[in-house]
């Protein structure tokens, strides 16, 4: 098995059974155990975001012994056994616990991303990195058709069953991988880990810091709409069932495939990809104004332009943080910029349940377009300031343009 397109598999099951129930928990909440509130699926949404901070950087201490192939064999099997367990859960308190211990079981296979860019070589970390933003939305894609479609045909509760089958699957992948490679149980950037004794000071680390924060505000305004995405639509139309919501969630993962095809060509004929990152928050900031139009129609075209500008936003981003950084030091600066865009997401999961619960389901659009706004103006201080100086200094300042 080829070990890179093979991780890639590996994550595209893990996204998949991740978005499952994303689109859903409201509806899965009320079908299940009867709670309707919003508040209580923002809160739910929430509270993953917190477990998967607070546990992720335990996986990063774990892995520098611990290879993370070997690491995530046990922790998949134990996401896939509490997954079932959460099945039969028969109250929704006994749920909540289950399922976050699970998602904290889950949270390791993120350990994938800085592992595999270890692996790359640097010139070829853009095109990965696009390669990954398109396996994340396809998990989109295929978890929330695939979460719509068992919720219509079977019932809401069956998803877990989906979710489980994704942990599974990814065990026996690194199994696979363990046997074909002959991967060590001890991590294989140890020694080079061990070696990097010197400790960066504050001021080293600004760089990424400030690039966390614009992670941090953008991640708050996207995903400000994604826990009642489906609902809206559902109040807009008036049409029953969740397949139709799902395929409308899972536009922008449709639209990112596109945009990797078009980037490549793009950057095959002039070198210079559509990556201005003002051009592309403004025009994330219309296509999120545009979803708030009661409108299918107006609906779909901003989710389209939504996609595109998110899927240019999130390269952009990713490719300027390994820029900063380095090889040895790929995991921690992930770690830190994974900790803000988790801040961002459990904001936004909170902050979604309250508003839809004032203001209704349309309120959040005009939330997070404001937000946009906000991070656009401050991008300049957030990302170009670095840019500037720090990466002047490391010769990689072309790289991050």
């Amino acid at each position: 098995m080829n070990l890179r397109n093979t991780i890639i598999t590996m994550t595209t099951f893990a996204v998949v059974s991740d978005a499952i129930l994303i689109p859903f928990y409201p509806q899965f909440f009320a079908a299940r155990y009867g709670v309707t509130s919003p508040v209580h699926a923002g809160a739910y949404v929430a509270f993953i975001s917190i477990v998967v901070m607070l546990t992720l950087p335990l996986w990063a201490r774990v892995a520098k012994r611990l290879d993370a192939m070997h690491l995530l064999v046990y922790t998949q099997c134990a996401a896939g056994v509490l997954s079932v367990a959460s099945y039969f859960a028969p109250t929704v308190a006994l749920f909540w616990v289950l399922s976050l211990a699970m998602f904290m079981c889950k949270s390791s296979y993120l350990l994938m991303y800085p592992y595999m860019m270890r692996l790359e070589p640097k010139e070829s970390h853009a095109h990965t990195i696009g390669v990954l933003s398109v396996v994340v939305h396809f998990g989109a894609i295929a978890g929330a058709v695939a979460g719509g479609f068992v919720m219509q045909v079977w019932n809401a509760h069956d998803c877990i069953f989906a979710m489980a089958a994704g942990d599974f699957v990814q065990m026996f992948i690194c199994m696979g991988l363990i046997r074909s490679h002959s991967i060590p149980k001890r991590c294989r950037f140890a020694d080079e880990t061990q070696q990097s004794t010197k400790r960066p000071s504050l001021r080293d680390r600004l760089p990424i810091l400030r690039l966390a924060m614009l992670m941090l505000s953008f991640d708050f305004c996207v995903y400000l709409i994604r826990p009642f995405m489906s609902s809206y639509w559902q109040s807009v139309t008036g049409a029953p069932g969740e397949l139709v919501p799902g395929l409308v969630f899972a536009i922008p993962g449709m639209v990112a495939i596109i945009a990797l095809r078009i980037n490549k060509r793009i950057a095959e004929r002039s070198g210079k990809r559509p990556d201005h990152m003002i051009a592309n928050l403004l025009l994330c900031t219309a296509g999120m104004l545009l979803q708030g139009v009661e409108a299918p129609l107006w609906i779909i075209f901003g989710r389209l332009i939504f996609g595109w500008a998110l899927f240019q936003i999130v390269v952009k981003l990713d490719v300027t943080m390994f820029s900063l950084s380095t090889p040895a030091s790929y995991a921690a600066d992930y770690s830190v910029v994974n900790f803000f865009q988790n801040v961002g997401v459990l904001l936004a999961s909170f902050a979604a349940g309250a508003i839809v619960d004032d203001t209704g389901l349309r309120a959040p659009f005009f939330v997070a377009s404001a937000g946009l706004l906000l991070t656009s103006m401050v991008s300049v201080w957030l990302l170009d300031r670095p840019r500037a100086t720090s990466l002047a200094d490391t010769g990689v300042t072309a790289r991050a343009n």
